[in-house]
């Protein structure tokens, strides 16, 4: 590639990060996944832990790959102070929704960057999104379709959880797994070369 567009390296297994990376045009010369621990902090703020998340991530595997660029980011789904995981299964996801019908909840999403020379650069962003009321039967079939078994806070704005959305105040990328705005400048700003054919 060239010393002036240095490799990247996504720190992450997620499909959905990987795919809104390449609509942007930037295809991670590497993938890989990191091994930490996921578990939130006694009493940790939502924000703070995303933040770590994602640096844990990028340090993880900045230390096996590197004189590369590593990109790591983490996404949380916030209601009333409580992180929503993944639904453990359909009552998990059914006391979720309990929370978020209805209402508006924040999504954080954290982006950690090493450069070459092992300089962190890194962003947070909180989106505010709005879910409509939802009937029994909605949610039933949303469970039965199998989409929200593996989404944080139960559902995809990218996908049939859009239909829930009422309002969305900020980024949407950031509300799919990764703020693009923001990991654009991160990158430039770290000589990845974007606009490269």
């Amino acid at each position: 590639m060239g010393a002036d567009s240095p490799t990247l390296c996504l720190a992450s297994a997620s499909p959905r990060r990987l795919e809104l990376l390449a609509s942007i045009g930037v295809v991670p010369d590497a993938i890989r996944a990191a091994d930490i621990d996921e578990t939130p902090g006694a009493d940790e703020p939502a924000a703070a832990y995303v933040e770590r998340m994602a640096e844990e991530k990028a340090r993880a595997v900045k230390g096996e790959v590197g004189q590369v660029l590593v990109l790591g980011a983490d996404t949380a789904v916030v209601v009333g102070g409580e992180i929503l995981g993944k639904p453990r299964d359909r009552d998990d996801f059914m006391r979720m929704f309990a929370l978020l019908a209805g209402r508006e909840h924040r999504v954080i999403s954290a982006v950690s960057l090493y450069g070459r020379d092992g300089v962190q650069h890194r962003c947070r962003v909180e989106t505010r999104v709005s879910l409509r009321r939802i009937s029994p039967a909605e949610l039933d079939a949303y469970w039965a379709s199998g989409e929200p078994c593996d989404k944080a806070g139960g559902y995809a704005i990218q996908g049939r959880g859009a239909l829930f959305v009422e309002r969305i105040d900020g980024s949407y990328s950031a509300v799919v797994g990764l703020p693009l705005y923001e990991t654009g400048r991160l990158l430039s700003d770290a000589g990845l070369a974007l606009w490269r054919v």
